[in-house]
């Protein structure tokens, strides 16, 4: 009914449009005043300027989708004002579904449309539309495009296209956690109307959860949801379009919901106590029983940890969790032996691995169980008192020594005593050949064999020194011709069979016995090598190309033992590669092309170039240049003499009396060859004056001017300008001089008997001045 409703009110509000532009066409009255098409000429005169109507008169055209009416639904009118109703104008129309879907009277210009639409397929449709002179078939208007709407109607109802759906949510959440968000799709038109408004609503999942009517967002309701109580909800959903309104269209969808597991439950043992029986034959290592606490959680909040929290039990009993069944495996760590232990308590703790901090106020997550386990008698064969044995024997050891107590040896090397299971060797052992000996050693009950224990022996055969030490000469050795006295030719080692625990410690020695070698001698570096060190040079192989050193090494051992091995030293000519010396072959020499007389003529001509070489470089070094070039380079030089006295005990190297009185100099000169004589002075030192205050005063200036002019007419000095400098201090002081070059030759007469009384400190100084004074006395 709503359908034929509207397509009986859009003709209507067609032709009236039409009547109002028709109506406004035919009933024009000019006016006096000139319009906007009209223009008044100067004489009175009006010109009309004619303006080219509008030619088509329509509106947009709406067309309703989903039309199931018996008749075509029509959409509207089409009309040209060069249309008179005389049946002279051709309408056409084209493009999208002209002809199929929307047809229009030629006559009448009406367009209805022939099919139902579906506006979900297609909103609208672009027709053009033309009207020709039915005479000429000429176009009376241009051709124009115009559209057709499909107009929305509410047909299609929500849906969830990817439901149903699985969420999932941890229990024990608060109210109002955040579960899973739908979202429901509509086709209609959500820009026409309400047919494209969704809310939403749940149908079932209530008190436990709440959907948002306009996000879709699902949340817990309700508090304390346990996992262990109820772990799976289906919640459906609907989304209702029409804002929810009656009549609206609606779709619905499941949510499958989940609650997690979360660690809220300790582990509980079923009971507190329990009982095991264990029979002593029971194997270590081996489980014996089993335990198991109970956990209502999932997954990693359900893991236990057990253990033996008392001494008694952990001693001898231990515990590991099984993971797939989660039960506690009891295992034996010791033998257990009826007749010394017959019961056993063991206090078995079972905790949670994983514990979550916001449930610690339900509690400790652990739980605690008491096992009593009981042994059983067994009969049972002889037990070893050790899982295994070693044994320890010297090497060399004397047939019958006791190497140990356990069991019959098959072996060669040992035997045992049946009754007390001592081990004996049957012949001498050698651990260089054989270092270790493993047998088994077997025990048997006397009254029943059949109940037989098995024990592994393993026997260590120590060592002793009885292995001497011999030279580890793995290459030849080899000296070099142009090796110098004192040079190392090469170090060697030595290598002992024995064992020694704290490192072989050799030392070396070339034989006393035999005489010295003038060749090779031995340098021991106390680190278990030596070197061998050339004694002479020019070792030439063609002379002698082998010699024989032979070398004595002790050994570190108790006692110690020595052995003289003897090298063979090889003389050749040496390449040196890095500090590797290899021989020349004599190939080598051939292998040029050349004789020998040509190899001496090539090398007696390098060395005559060399030797002029070395004579021309020494003859440039001892070159010296003159100190005059010429007469007219004639240059003033000062010579400086750095000549340093002998001291006060140097009487011959300057006087220099001469400078304080040139008169008595002259007659003090003696000859430096010959000692001058030492005259002895009676008398107190004390009241002699110095020789500087007797001699008489004279001018120094004269004295310095007379050395000038015999310095200037003297022949045998240089020929060139010198500079002699004298130096004077003046006059001594009445009180004298204390140097002893005041007074040559003479000595001082002071007693210095008196410093033997000074004590010990002073008595090298008295010996020395004692020394003295007989010297001069004699």
């Amino acid at each position: 009914m709503r359908i034929s409703t509207t397509s009986c009110l859009c003709p209507f509000l067609v032709c009236l449009c039409f009547i109002q532009r028709c109506y406004g066409a035919s009933h024009h009255v000019p006016a006096k005043v000139p319009s906007k098409n009209q223009t008044k000429l100067a004489n009175g005169e009006t010109e009309v300027h004619h303006r080219p109507k509008r030619g088509w008169i329509w509106n947009q055209f709406f067309v309703l989708e989903e039309h199931m009416g018996p008749d075509a639904q029509y959409v509207g009118k089409l009309h040209s004002n060069s249309d008179k109703g005389d049946g002279s104008v051709r309408y056409i129309l084209s493009g999208e579904g002209a002809g199929t879907i929307f047809i229009i009277d030629e006559v009448t210009g009406d367009i209805h449309a022939t099919k139902s639409l579906d506006r979900e397929r297609k909103t609208h449709y672009v027709l053009h539309a033309q009207a020709l002179d039915r005479n000429t078939e000429e176009a009376l208007e241009p051709k124009s495009e115009f559209i057709i709407k499909v107009q929305d109607i509410n047909d299609n109802a929500p849906k969830f296209p990817d439901g149903p759906f699985v969420a999932s949510v941890p229990e024990m959440s608060e109210v109002g956690t955040s579960v899973f968000q739908v979202t429901a799709t509509d086709a209609d038109d959500p820009t026409y109307g309400n047919s494209a408004r969704i809310v939403y609503s749940i149908l079932q999942g209530q008190p436990y959860f709440s959907v948002d009517p306009k996000t879709g967002i699902i949340r817990t309701a309700l508090a304390n949801m346990d996992r262990e109580a109820r772990e799976h909800y289906a919640v459906v959903i609907q989304a209702k379009d029409m804002a929810g309104q009656v009549g609206g269209l609606s779709g619905s969808t499941t949510i499958n919901i989940t609650l997690t597991d979360v660690n809220d439950n300790p582990p509980k043992f079923p009971q507190k106590n329990y009982q095991l029986y264990v029979p002593e034959s029971a194997q270590v290592g081996k489980p014996v029983g089993k335990i198991k606490a109970n956990d209502e959680d999932a997954g990693i909040n359900a893991e236990i940890k057990y253990s033996i929290i008392n001494s008694e039990g952990a001693n001898m009993f231990s515990i590991t969790t099984d993971r797939d069944t989660r039960e506690g495996i009891i295992s034996l760590k010791k033998p257990l032996n009826y007749e010394r232990k017959k019961t056993y308590t063991l206090h078995i703790e079972g905790m949670n691995t994983h514990i979550d901090p916001r449930f610690s106020y339900l509690g400790s997550f652990k739980d605690t169980a008491t096992l009593k386990i009981t042994v059983g008698d067994v009969d049972e064969p002889p037990v070893f008192s050790m899982d295994y044995y070693i044994m320890d024997v010297y090497e060399n050891a004397h047939i019958g020594t006791e190497v140990g107590a356990v069991t019959v040896d098959w072996m060669r090397y040992f035997s045992i005593e049946e009754d007390s299971g001592v081990v004996r060797t049957t012949q001498p052992l050698d651990r260089e050949d054989m270092p270790w000996h493993n047998i088994t050693v077997m025990a048997s009950e006397v009254d029943n064999p059949s109940l037989l224990s098995h024990v592994p022996v393993t026997v260590q055969v120590l060592d002793v020194n009885d292995n001497p030490p011999e030279i580890a000469a793995d290459e030849e050795v080899i000296v070099c011709e142009s090796s110098r006295p004192g040079q190392v030719i090469q170090t060697v080692t030595a290598v002992d069979k024995d064992d020694f625990a704290n490192g072989q410690r050799f030392s070396f020695a070339l034989p006393s016995q035999l005489p010295v070698n003038p060749n090779f001698t031995l340098k021991d570096n106390e680190d278990s090598t030596a070197s061998i060190i050339a004694r002479r040079r020019r070792f030439n192989h063609l002379t002698q190309e082998l010699y024989e050193l032979p070398i004595v090494v002790w050994d570190g051992g108790e006692p110690s033992l020595s052995g003289t091995s003897t090298l063979t030293l090889r003389v050749c000519p040496c390449q040196r590669h890095g500090r590797i010396r290899t021989c020349q072959g004599e190939a080598f020499l051939s292998s040029a092309g050349l004789s020998t007389g040509a190899l001496i003529a090539i090398l007696l001509c390098i060395v005559i170039l060399l030797a002029i070489v070395v004579l021309f470089i020494t003859l440039r070094r001892s070159k010296k240049e003159p100190l005059i070039i010429s007469e007219e380079d004639i240059r003033e030089n000062v010579v400086t003499y750095d000549d340093e006295g002998g001291g006060e005990e140097d009487t011959e190297a300057f006087d220099i009396i001469a400078l304080r009185n040139p008169a008595a100099a002259e007659e003090l000169k003696f000859r430096r060859d010959v000692r001058p004589e030492v005259r002895q002075h009676c008398g107190p030192p004390r009241g002699r004056r110095s020789p500087s205050v007797e001699l008489d005063v004279v001018d120094v200036h004269e004295f310095i001017k007379q050395r000038l002019v015999e310095a200037d007419m003297d022949t045998s000095v240089p020929p060139y300008d010198s500079l002699q400098t004298y130096a004077y201090e003046g006059q001594g002081s009445p009180t004298g001089s204390i140097s002893s070059l005041d007074s040559p030759g003479t000595h001082s007469e002071q007693d210095y008997n008196y410093l033997d009384d000074w004590g010990p400190e002073f008595q090298k100084l008295a010996e020395l001045y004692g020394e003295a004074d007989s010297d001069v006395t004699t």
